[in-house]
Order: C-alpha cells, then structure tokens, then sequence
C-alpha cells in the first residue's frame, strides 16, 4: 500500500491524475465488453442491435471547427469565430484592426 501522508502535495496531484486515467480506462474497457456481449447474446437469437430498437453509439465527437481567422503576429494561432476571442484577436481589434484584416 502507498503511504500517502510521506507524498508532497505535487506527487499526490500525479498520483491522482494516474488514478483518474486508470479508473476511465477500467470503465471504458469493460463497457465495451459488455457491449460484446450484449450483442453476441442478440445475434444468438436472430437479431442485430437495430432490429431491438438500439443502435450503435454513435462517436460524441464532433470535427473541431475550422479557423477563420489567425493572429497576424504568428499565423499558427487561429480562430475559428466561435466562443470567446482569443487574446491576441482582442489587441488586434483594440489597434484598430477589424476581424476581416484577421480573416484567413
């Protein structure tokens, strides 16, 4: 067993961040397991996930946005226009610059 209270409180943030990881990873992996299962089990009987009403998940990631705009400083910054401005398009604008000077 780990003696937490030798640990200083950098190593402990460490120590938690691995644990966060191991724990999403034992989770993810044994729903996917019974995921196999459950599907295994439909098409002993004849059936697919569609054919009882379920579905495939379906990925929750959706494509990043592309950039509209880059800082003109450094081209490797951009944005795409969505959410808060970046700070760099925020002094640009406050020089005197307009978001069409900052379009790509």
């Amino acid at each position: 067993m780990i003696d937490l209270s030798a640990m200083t409180l950098s190593e402990l943030r460490v120590l938690e961040r691995h644990v966060a990881k191991a724990i999403g990873d034992y989770e993810n992996r044994k729903k996917r397991e019974a995921l196999a299962e459950m599907k295994a089990l439909a098409a002993q009987h004849g059936f697919t996930f569609n054919d009882l009403g379920l579905e495939d998940a379906a990925p929750n990631t959706r494509a990043p946005a592309k950039p509209k705009y880059a800082n003109p400083a450094d081209p490797t910054q951009t944005w795409s226009g969505r959410g808060r401005k970046p700070g760099w398009a925020i002094d640009a604008l406050a020089q005197g610059k307009t978001l069409d000077d900052l379009a790509i």
